[in-house]
C-alpha cells in the first residue's frame, strides 16, 4: 500500500525533491497572492518545504498529507512558522471537512499526482474547493523525461492532455524537467457516448458490470481508445450474464467477486454501425480486491468515479452511459436512445458511502431540528438515518444534505421543475404532520424515493407505502434508488395520483396520505382512501398562495390541522389548472386569477392608463414579523380577489410592485387596486425597520376601491395577525352552501373549501419555528420569499 510505503519512507528519514528556483519563480510569476492575502492548498505537503514558502509569500497554507510520519518530521522542523495548518488526510478517501469550506485560491500537487488512484475524480474534487479566480498549479514528472523504470512517477501525454481539458483556462510550462500546469476555471466537458470500432458478429451480445467501492463510487476504467468504458465482454458459450460479468471483472480489473452477488438489472437494445447489439446491465454488489490494469493493450488505468461527476468526464462508450443511466437514472442525461427491458428480480441493496455524507446528513438533520422541523425522535432518526444523496446522485453531497434547498430532479423542454427532492425541513414538517407510528400504511402521491424512504423508516418493516407518480421515469428512478439503497417496505406505481392507488387500499382506508405536489384542488379520492381519523398533508393553492395543510378525515369532511408556509412543484395530472390572465398596458402589467369566477375585467386597460390614487392602512410590520396570513385573509375575503405581476423589462413606473413579485389585487366595476408598501423606519437592525402596507389603485372607483382594501388589511391587523391560521373545512363539492359563511367559501372543481376567520382563533402553541416567513424582507409585500424555494 502506498501509504504504508511512504509511511516507512519519511519514518526512516528519507526526504523529498527540493523545491527548486525555477519552481518558486514560476509560482510568483503565476500564482500571485491575491491583494489582501490569500488561501493555499498543499495536496501532498511531504516534509513541508513548499507550505513554508506559500506561507512566506503571504497565504494561509493547509497541508495535507496521508503520511503521519512526514507531518511529524514537517511540525518539528517548521516549528516557528506561522500561517500553515498541517493536516493528517487523505484527500481521495477521507471527508474533506476539515478543509477550508469558504474555499482556496491557489491548491498545488508537487510530484503527487502520478500517485493518485482516482486522479480524474480528485482534480474534479480540488476544482470545487477553488475560489473564483484560483487555481490549480500541477508540477509533474513526465514518461518522455522519465527512465522507463520510474515511469509510475510520471504522466504520460494522454493523461497530461486529459488534464488541461477540463479548464477554461490553461497553461503548460516546465521547470527542471516536469511539466508546470497552472489550471483555472473549471469548465466540466460534457459526457458524449461514443462508438468503438464496427463490432464483430460475437460483440453483438455483451454484458456490463457495474461495481461500487465502499464509498458509493462507481468503477469506470480509462481505455487506450481515450474514452471511459465499464468491465465487460462478451459471453462465452453457454455462460449466464451473471458469470460472465463476474468473469470480466476478473480478467480485466483483478477485482474478485461471487455470481450470489450478481444481478441483471436490465437489457439495453441498440445498434452500432448499423449492427443490433444486446448488453447485460449486472450490478455486483460485493467484491474484494484493488483495481488493477491486467489488460494493458486495452485499459490505460481504472479509476473510481463520484456519481454526481459522471456527466462532466468526457468521452464514454455508449453502452457504459446506458448502463450507469439504467442503475442510477439521471446521472447521464443526453444519452442517444436505447430500449431497455428491465429484469423483474429483487435486487439487492450496495452498500457504501463516504464519511462526508455521513457529516453532512447528521448537520442536516441538526438544522431541521433546531428549526422546530422536527421534535419527534423517529422523524429524527430517520433524518439521521436514510442517505439523500444517494437518491439525487447527480447533485454533490453539499447540494444534496442543503437542509434548506429542493433539489430539481427532473425538468420539462421549457426548464422548469417537474419533480425534485423536496427541502428537508419543509418534508420533515410534512412528515411530523403526519404523526406516523410503526404498523401504519402510507399512500404517497408524488414520487422521488427519499421521502417514501423516510417514511418507510418510521413506519418500520410492519408498514408499508405505496408511492404512485405519473410520470414513468420518476417511478423508475424511485424503484432504483430504493433498491440501491435496501429501503424495504416501498411500492412504487405508475399512475394517475388524482386517483391514489385503489388497488393497494388497506382494509379501512390508508392511515396517512401524503401529497408532494402543488394542488389546486382536493381529489375526492383522497379523502375517500383515507381511514377515518386519518391524516392528509397537501400542498394546497389558494388564489396562487401554497401552503401544506394538515387535514384530519371526519365522516365526508375534512378538517384542518395546521398550516406550513411554502412551494412545490405543480401537479401535472388531471387536477392541473389554468389560470385566467388579463394582459394590460402594452404587457407592463399581468392579472391572474387562480380561483373563482371570471373577473369584472371591462374597462380596466383604460383605468390604469388614468390617475393613481393611494391610501394608506397605517399597519405596519417590522423586520421580524410574520404577516404570511395576510395574503389568505385577503384572498379568501375579497371578491375579485386576484394578482398582479409587473414585467420589469417594460416597467415604466406605473406600478410599484416589490421586487417583480405577484401583488395582492382586487377588480371591481372597471377599477383595480393593489397592495404594496413602503419603508417608514429605516435599521441596520431588523427588529426596528417598518414598513408600511399601503394601497394603490387606478379607476374612477379606485379610491374607493382603495379604501376597502385597506380596511381589509386592517381587519386582518386586529382580528387574524399573530393569531395563526383559520381552520378551513374541505367538503365535497356537492354539499350545499346552505349553513356555509358564503363570504369564506372557495368553490372548487371537487371540493368546497370553507374558511372560518375570526378574533377568537388561538395563537399557535410557542414561537415560530426559524425559517417561517417574516416581514424582514418586505420586498416582497404580499409574497414573502419562502424557506426552501420550489420544493
Amino acid at each position: 500500500m502506498q501509504r504504508e510505503r511512504w509511511q516507512d519512507h519519511y519514518a526512516q528519514g528519507q526526504g523529498f525533491r527540493l523545491l527548486s528556483d525555477s519552481e518558486r519563480a514560476l509560482l510568483a510569476e503565476h500564482a500571485p497572492v491575491p491583494q489582501g492575502g490569500g488561501r493555499a492548498l498543499e495536496v501532498g505537503c511531504g516534509l513541508g518545504e513548499l507550505a513554508v514558502h506559500l506561507a512566506g509569500a503571504g497565504y494561509r497554507v493547509d497541508a495535507v498529507d496521508f503520511t503521519g510520519s512526514a507531518l511529524d518530521r514537517a511540525r518539528e522542523q517548521h516549528a516557528g512558522v506561522e500561517g500553515v495548518r498541517w493536516l493528517h488526510l487523505d484527500v481521495e478517501r477521507d471527508d474533506p471537512g476539515v478543509l477550508d469550506q469558504d474555499g482556496y485560491d491557489l491548491i498545488t500537487l508537487r510530484l503527487v499526482l502520478p500517485f493518485a488512484r482516482d486522479r480524474t475524480r480528485l482534480m474534479r474534487l480540488l476544482g470545487d474547493l477553488l475560489r473564483p479566480g484560483g487555481r490549480i498549479v500541477v508540477i509533474t514528472p513526465t514518461v518522455a523525461d522519465t527512465p522507463a523504470e520510474r515511469r509510475n512517477i510520471a504522466l504520460d501525454e494522454d493523461e497530461i492532455s486529459l488534464l488541461l481539458q477540463g479548464w477554461e483556462e490553461s497553461h503548460r510550462l516546465s521547470a527542471d524537467g516536469c511539466a508546470v500546469l497552472i489550471l483555472r476555471h473549471p469548465n466540466p466537458s460534457v459526457t458524449t457516448a461514443v462508438e468503438k470500432g464496427p463490432p464483430t458478429g460475437h460483440a453483438l451480445t455483451g454484458v456490463l458490470a457495474v461495481v461500487t467501492d465502499d464509498a458509493g463510487r462507481v468503477l469506470l476504467g480509462r481505455t487506450t481508445r481515450g474514452m471511459w468504458e465499464l468491465p465487460g465482454g462478451k459471453t462465452a458459450g453457454p455462460e449466464s450474464f451473471e458469470a460472465a460479468a463476474v468473469r470480466e471483472l476478473a480478467e480485466e480489473t483483478g477485482l474478485i467477486a461471487h455470481e450470489a452477488d450478481a444481478r441483471v438489472l436490465t437489457f439495453l437494445v441498440d445498434d452500432s454501425h448499423g449492427v443490433p447489439r444486446l448488453t447485460a446491465v449486472v450490478r455486483i454488489t460485493a467484491h474484494s480486491g484493488t483495481p488493477t490494469v491486467l489488460e494493458p493493450h486495452l485499459f490505460a488505468r481504472w479509476e473510481h468515479h463520484e456519481l454526481s461527476h459522471l456527466a462532466r468526464i468526457g468521452k464514454i462508450f455508449a453502452p457504459a452511459g446506458q448502463a450507469l443511466n439504467a442503475v442510477w437514472p439521471g446521472v447521464l442525461p443526453g444519452l442517444p436512445t436505447v430500449h431497455a427491458y428491465p429484469h423483474a428480480v429483487d435486487h439487492p441493496a450496495a452498500p457504501g458511502e463516504p464519511a462526508q455524507a455521513v457529516r453532512l446528513r447528521h448537520a442536516m438533520a441538526e438544522a431541521v431540528i433546531a428549526g422546530g422541523w422536527a421534535p419527534s425522535a423517529p422523524v429524527q432518526e430517520a433524518l439521521r438515518s436514510v442517505p439523500r444523496h444517494r437518491f439525487a446522485p447527480e447533485q454533490d453531497m453539499s447540494t444534496a444534505y442543503d437542509d434548506n434547498l429542493a433539489v430539481v430532479t427532473r425538468r420539462d423542454e421549457e426548464g422548469a421543475a417537474t419533480s425534485s427532492v423536496s427541502a428537508a425541513w419543509l418534508q420533515a414538517d410534512m412528515i411530523e404532520k403526519l404523526r406516523l407510528a410503526p404498523g401504519m400504511r402510507v399512500l404517497e402521491v408524488g414520487s422521488g424515493g427519499y421521502n417514501a424512504a423516510l417514511l418507510a423508516h418510521i413506519v418500520g418493516p410492519a408498514g408499508q407505502v405505496v408511492t404512485v407518480d405519473l410520470d414513468p421515469y420518476v417511478v423508475e428512478r424511485t424503484r432504483r434508488f430504493t433498491a440501491e439503497t435496501g429501503t424495504r417496505g416501498v411500492l412504487a406505481l405508475q399512475g394517475e395520483g388524482a386517483r391514489g392507488a385503489p388497488e393497494h387500499q388497506p382494509t379501512g382506508g390508508f392511515d396517512a396520505i401524503v401529497v408532494t405536489h402543488e394542488c389546486w384542488d382536493v381529489a375526492p379520492a383522497w379523502r375517500e382512501q383515507l381511514a377515518e381519523g386519518g391524516r392528509l398533508v397537501l400542498p394546497l393553492s389558494i388564489h396562487g398562495y401554497t401552503r401544506a395543510v394538515v387535514f384530519k378525515r371526519q365522516g365526508e369532511v375534512l378538517r384542518s390541522k395546521g398550516w406550513t408556509y411554502c412551494g412545490f412543484v405543480r401537479d401535472l395530472g388531471s387536477q392541473a389548472h389554468t389560470a385566467q390572465v388579463l394582459v394590460l398596458a402594452d404587457g407592463q402589467l399581468q392579472i391572474r386569477c387562480e380561483d373563482g369566477g371570471p373577473l369584472a375585467t371591462d374597462g380596466l386597460e383604460a383605468a390604469v392608463a388614468g390617475v393613481r390614487h393611494e391610501e394608506a392602512t397605517g399597519v405596519t410590520v417590522g423586520g421580524n414579523e410574520s404577516f404570511e396570513t395576510l395574503q389568505l385573509y385577503l384572498a379568501t375575503r375579497q371578491k375579485g380577489f386576484c394578482r398582479l405581476t409587473l414585467d420589469p423589462s417594460k416597467d415604466t413606473g406605473l406600478a410599484q410592485i416589490p421586487r417583480g413579485n405577484p401583488a395582492a389585487a382586487v377588480v371591481a366595476e372597471g377599477a383595480l387596486a393593489y397592495l404594496t408598501h413602503v419603508l417608514v423606519t429605516d435599521s441596520d437592525d431588523p427588529d426596528l425597520r417598518r414598513h408600511e402596507f399601503v394601497v394603490h389603485a387606478f379607476g374612477n372607483q379606485g379610491p374607493m376601491l382603495a379604501q376597502l382594501f385597506a380596511q381589509a388589511v386592517r381587519d386582518w391587523d386586529r382580528t387574524v395577525r399573530d393569531r395563526g391560521y383559520p381552520e378551513l373545512f374541505v367538503h365535497p363539492a356537492s354539499t350545499s352552501t346552505d349553513g356555509l359563511a358564503a363570504e369564506a367559501v372557495l368553490t372548487k372543481r371537487s371540493s368546497r373549501l370553507v374558511f372560518t376567520w375570526d378574533d377568537k382563533a388561538a395563537p399557535p402553541p410557542g414561537s415560530a419555528p426559524t425559517g417561517q416567513p417574516t416581514g424582514q424582507d418586505l420586498l416582497a409585500a404580499v409574497q414573502p420569499a419562502g424557506t426552501g424555494g420550489p420544493a
